[in-house]
């Protein structure tokens, strides 16, 4: 071979490694690896007519993300890794049922661990991204809830596209959901508190489309088109606007979803409008929020089972406030006591009530129920524990549905302690 094959193929080579080289230093210099330490202790002190006095347990979590950057390039390609585990600190089989640790409906006895490990491939093209896996959307229409010790997670297709200035697409297709007290990947129902839909209707396709559009600094607008394949089709549409008055700022958020059954319908007929206005108005430390959410239509509001539906009750703790025509007040307010000299430091205060709700199986046509909410965060500011979050809530929901309802009359208590390990 000649001197000047070989001083190519070496060039060749040398360029070769190069390439590899930048290829994977765009994959490894975008990443991170963190560990999610939660302790989470929930208590549901029922209150009246029940058949089990209390849901009540205490578990650690851990919360393993791996992030990637994307190789270099036009088109990138990266991957994530999750993992999840939940410890059993204290249960007893008189008060599961909290969703915070799986347990044998048999014996109602919770496991003492329970495991998983998820991973999303991604792939990027210019201003675009696409992934396939495991999937944490966080959209009006399908939202992964992170209520628990552990989060909820998909399996599906996801694209997310800011190729049009100020406009952020959305799509993707689902087709499994791992609930958050669970290891294993389910077909995906309608959420079915207060035997609102038929029970047992299962679907294993899940389809949305959407986006958000930022018409000025001060106003987004929101349009999601969703299916859930053969039970329920769902429209939202939503405005969030900011803008200054007097010496402080006033906020909107519009929301508005319209549903109806698709295909089979197999869990039965689908038929609602829920509307929804929250006007708050900060002012230094304090913002106050009065809003109301309408429901109309024959059945109540359909949302995917597992979660919370992302409605102006959503934060609540011992129910939803989407029954068949219910009509609810929310008035709430948040301070933050850094104006006084404890930054990290902050409080809130909720009232809602919901009335007109049609449930004659439950107790008539014309019911209500209310929920007292008061909650208190503080994280650490500096230090050697800088980050470390501590969160309680509390609330009393009344209702005048009957002991047969899901959501029964109870007094619950919530206590989170977070720290974020980041390795990476």
């Amino acid at each position: 071979m000649s001197r000047y094959r070989i001083a190519s193929l070496y060039g060749l080579g040398v360029a070769a490694a190069c390439a590899s080289y930048s290829a994977v230093a765009g994959f490894l210099d975008e990443s991170s690896v963190s560990v999610t330490a939660r302790n989470y202790y929930l208590d549901r002190d029922f209150k009246g007519d029940t058949p089990y006095p209390a849901a009540r347990e205490w578990a650690q979590g851990f919360i393993f993300k791996a992030q990637s950057g994307f190789t270099e390039g036009r088109a990138g390609f990266g991957l994530d890794l999750t993992g999840l585990l939940g410890l059993r600190l204290d249960s007893s089989a008189q008060h599961t049922g909290t969703q915070l640790l799986p347990f044998d409906p048999q014996t109602r006895q919770a496991r003492d661990e329970y495991s998983e490990l998820g991973a999303t491939f991604k792939a990027r093209l210019d201003q675009t991204r696409f992934s396939y896996g495991t999937q944490f959307p966080n959209l009006p229409v399908i939202t992964a809830s992170p209520a628990r010790l552990l989060p909820q997670s998909f399996r599906g297709t996801q694209v997310t596209s800011d190729a049009i200035e100020r406009l952020t697409l959305h799509a993707g297709r689902m087709d499994r959901v791992n609930l958050r007290d669970s290891t294993d990947e389910q077909s995906m129902a309608v959420a079915s508190p207060n035997g609102r839909f038929r029970a047992g209707a299962l679907s294993e396709r899940f389809d949305f489309i959407g986006g958000d559009y930022r018409a000025t600094d001060a106003l987004t607008l929101r349009y999601y088109h969703a299916r859930l394949q053969d039970i329920y089709t769902q429209d939202f549409v939503g405005a969030l606007h900011t803008w200054p008055l007097g010496p402080g700022r006033l906020k909107s958020d519009l929301r508005l979803f319209d549903s109806r059954e698709n295909g089979r319908a197999e869990a039965g007929p689908v038929d609602n409008l829920n509307a929804g206005l929250m006007l708050s108005y900060q002012l230094g430390a304090q913002t106050l929020g009065l809003g109301y959410m309408h429901l109309s239509g024959d059945t109540a509001m359909p949302y995917l089972g597992g979660g919370e539906p992302a409605v102006l009750s959503d934060g609540t703790l011992s129910a939803d406030f989407v029954n068949p025509g219910e009509r609810t007040w929310v008035a709430r307010y948040d301070y933050d006591f850094a104006a006084v000299g404890a930054p990290g430091l902050k409080g809130m205060l909720r009232y809602l009530r919901g009335h007109h709700i049609d449930l004659p199986r439950l107790g008539g046509n014309s019911l209500a129920e209310s929920s007292k909410d008061l909650e208190l965060s503080y994280v650490v500011q500096a230090g050697v524990a800088k980050g470390l979050a501590f969160r309680v809530r509390h609330a009393f929901y009344r209702s005048d549905l009957s002991g047969a309802a899901t959501f029964r009359n109870d007094n619950e208590t919530r206590v989170n302690v977070d720290y974020t390990f980041k390795l990476w």
